[in-house]
């Protein structure tokens, strides 16, 4: 049987891309997360992008010579995903279950999925999946929606740790439910350590039409997301 997020983006694949046109990954992600890995020791290899969905962050990375490998839980997004790139192999994964695809220099989890891991226990499964994936001294890179942007999703009632419906809609794109959830900063970096991973790093996302902000300080009424870094211990060969 399908989840509420399986289901949620299968319906909305078709018209995902222009529905969030406004997000400009090379804005955000090349100008913005890489380098900020890169200062911490963050070298070009092979990437996972856990929750591709159709692949929007796929051409920055490319364009940069990363090799990917996507996955994603619905089936919708990821033909999308194919359609769009196809010389990137992408396979269907649950976060909450996820197999090991490879030894990655990076693994990246971005815009707001593991919001959608609403059942206690899934943060950690997850986080402790993707760290599985990575190489000695490899990265792990998600975001997690702060108060701020849940508020401003059509869920003004939002409070820290609540559970949240929201009904999504757009051109092409019929009304459906999505199921989210938020995280503490305690509860990220607890994941976080739970996996084994070191150099952990909190920061807040601020975005505007023109730029993306990083703050060393979370402001969860300030920042729209909580970007989380963490690391692999070990050596790179």
């Amino acid at each position: 049987m399908l989840t509420i997020a399986e289901r949620a983006y299968d319906t909305l694949a078709p018209g995902y891309d222009e529905l969030t046109s406004a997000n400009d990954y090379e804005k955000w992600l090349g100008r913005k997360l890489l380098p900020e890995l890169e200062r911490r020791g963050l070298r070009h290899g092979r990437v996972l992008d856990a929750g591709c969905g159709t692949g929007r962050a796929f051409e920055p990375l490319l364009r940069r010579g990363w090799e990917i490998v996507g996955c994603d839980v619905s089936a919708g997004m990821l033909a999308e995903a194919r359609r769009k790139f196809p010389a990137v192999p992408v396979s269907m994964a649950d976060l909450r279950e996820l197999p090991v695809l490879g030894s990655f220099d990076l693994v990246l989890c971005l815009n707001d999925v593991v919001n959608y891991l609403i059942e206690d226990g899934e943060l950690e499964r997850a986080v402790a999946g993707m760290a599985a994936n990575l190489a000695p001294g490899g990265f792990l890179l998600f975001d997690a929606n702060t108060v701020s942007l849940f508020r401003a999703n059509h869920t003004p009632e939002a409070v820290p740790g609540g559970t949240f419906e929201m009904t999504v809609e757009g051109a092409g794109v019929e009304a459906h439910i999505h199921r989210q959830r938020h995280f503490s900063e305690e509860e990220l970096r607890m994941a976080l350590a739970a996996a084994g991973l070191e150099a952990i790093v909190l920061l807040g996302q601020e975005e505007s039409p023109l730029e993306v902000e990083l703050h060393a300080v979370v402001d969860q009424e300030r920042d729209r997301k909580v970007v989380c870094f963490g690391r692999r211990p070990g050596r790179r060969d």
